[in-house]
Formats: C-alpha cells, sequence, structure tokens
C-alpha cells in the first residue's frame, strides 16, 4: 500500500507559532496603543488596519501619524522613511543565505523582514523534518498577522475608551533583552555579544538616543567582516 504523502504546511505553522508567542503579546499590545493613537488623531480603523498590513513598519507607522496631519511633503516623507527604516539593509544582508531558493516565499519574506521577524528567523533552530521555507514564512506571516489585528482593534475601540499608553513600549524592550540573552547562552564565546554592545554603547554616547541606531549597524556589520575569521574559529559566526 502506497504511503499518503503529508504537507509540510501544517508541521512547519506548528513549528514557528511558539516562537512567535512573545511577539504575541508585545505586538497586541503595541498595536492597540497605535491603533488608539491614529483614532485620536482623527483616522478611522482603516487607516491603521491598512497602514499595518502595507507599511508593516511600528516605528515609521507611528511617525507616519505626524506626517498625514502635517503639510505635503513627499521628498521629507521619503527621507525621513529611509532614515528609520534603514537598519532593514542590515538585516537583509545578514538573511541573504537563509532566504535563498526560497521560490516565490523569499518575496514576501523580504517585505515581512521586521526587527522581531529577524530575531526569530536569524537564530531560531528549525526542527529536524520541518521545511525550512515554510517555517520562516509562517513566523513572518504571522507576527504581521499580530500587529495587524492589534491595530486594526485599537483603532475600532478607540473611540469607546482612552487609557495612559506610556509605558508599553517597554514590553518590545523586553523581548529582545530575553532574545539577547538567549542568543548569548547558545554562543561558545561571547564575542559577537560584546561588538554588538560595544558598538552600540559607543554610537550612542557619540550620536545620541534618536540617531545611534544606523551607526551601530554599520559597525557592527564592519567589525563583523574585520574579525570574521577568529570569531568563526571561535564557532560563533558563519
Amino acid at each position: 500500500m502506497a504511503r499518503t504523502k503529508t504537507s509540510p504546511i501544517p508541521a512547519a505553522l506548528r513549528a514557528a507559532f511558539p516562537h512567535t508567542i512573545p511577539i504575541l503579546a508585545g505586538f497586541l499590545f503595541i498595536g492597540i496603543a497605535y491603533g488608539v493613537y491614529m483614532n485620536v488623531s482623527g483616522f478611522g480603523f482603516v487607516y491603521p488596519m491598512l497602514m499595518s498590513l502595507l507599511i508593516f513598519g511600528g516605528s515609521l507607522e507611528f511617525l507616519a501619524v505626524a506626517m498625514l496631519l502635517s503639510k505635503f511633503s513627499p521628498l521629507s516623507t521619503l527621507m525621513v522613511a529611509l532614515m528609520v527604516q534603514a537598519r532593514h539593509l542590515f538585516y537583509g544582508i545578514a538573511m541573504l543565505d537563509k532566504y535563498k531558493g526560497l521560490g516565490w516565499k523569499r518575496a514576501y519574506l523580504i517585505f515581512g523582514l521586521c526587527d522581531e521577524t529577524f530575531s526569530v528567523n536569524c537564530t531560531a533552530e528549525i526542527p529536524d523534518g520541518i521545511d525550512r521555507g515554510w517555517f520562516y514564512f509562517f513566523v513572518t506571516l504571522l507576527n504581521q498577522l499580530y500587529w495587524v489585528c492589534g491595530a486594526t482593534l485599537g483603532g475600532l475601540l478607540g473611540s469607546l475608551f482612552t487609557f495612559n499608553t506610556a509605558g508599553l513600549d517597554f514590553v518590545m524592550t523586553a523581548m529582545f533583552v530575553v532574545i539577547f540573552l538567549e542568543q548569548c547562552r547558545k554562543e561558545k564565546q561571547p564575542w559577537t555579544a560584546l561588538i554588538g554592545l560595544g558598538a552600540s554603547l559607543v554610537c550612542l554616547l557619540v550620536f545620541g538616543a534618536d540617531s545611534f541606531i544606523l551607526p551601530s549597524m554599520v559597525c557592527i556589520f564592519a567589525f563583523l567582516l574585520l574579525f570574521k575569521k577568529p570569531i568563526a574559529k571561535a564557532g560563533d559566526f558563519q
């Protein structure tokens, strides 16, 4: 009797979902806060829903509220968007090998590569027998769905209640701290973690809290290239 071939899709979804649970909590809270912010700024729920679906960049979406309410200036809007999201260039470079040969999924994976999805897809250990492409796809899709649902819900409920959203963004900070510590635990030597912390701290002191992210990415990338051989020898870089 011939064996029936099982689809890799459900298995990949079951494997991907647990990795996105911390992001689910963060995205729902921040997404709702964003939807409420859009509502009190005079926009209906359709705006946060479409912006979270098509832009899918949390920081940029918050800035877009002020852009929509200010004088029309497409050039300055373009420049701000490039500066705010420029860190994704480095995410993309880091994911070139992981996303290679994934067919049509690759286009969506590139579009949906936010900070949190990068953190999961870059560090997750995919179980044996799980299709790599579908795993990356569902991590990306689930994370975007969490954000879209949170933003839409906030837009719908924003007119019904008001609350102080100060401090909600710390949920995402706490999640990144946990991911960082987990990655440090997996490393044989802490070289990449030290490079990341050192470069970020120096750039923070030099450029300030509002402008240090992009210089930090450049410095981290440069140091990883410069010390690629010793780090690879230590077993922390490929």
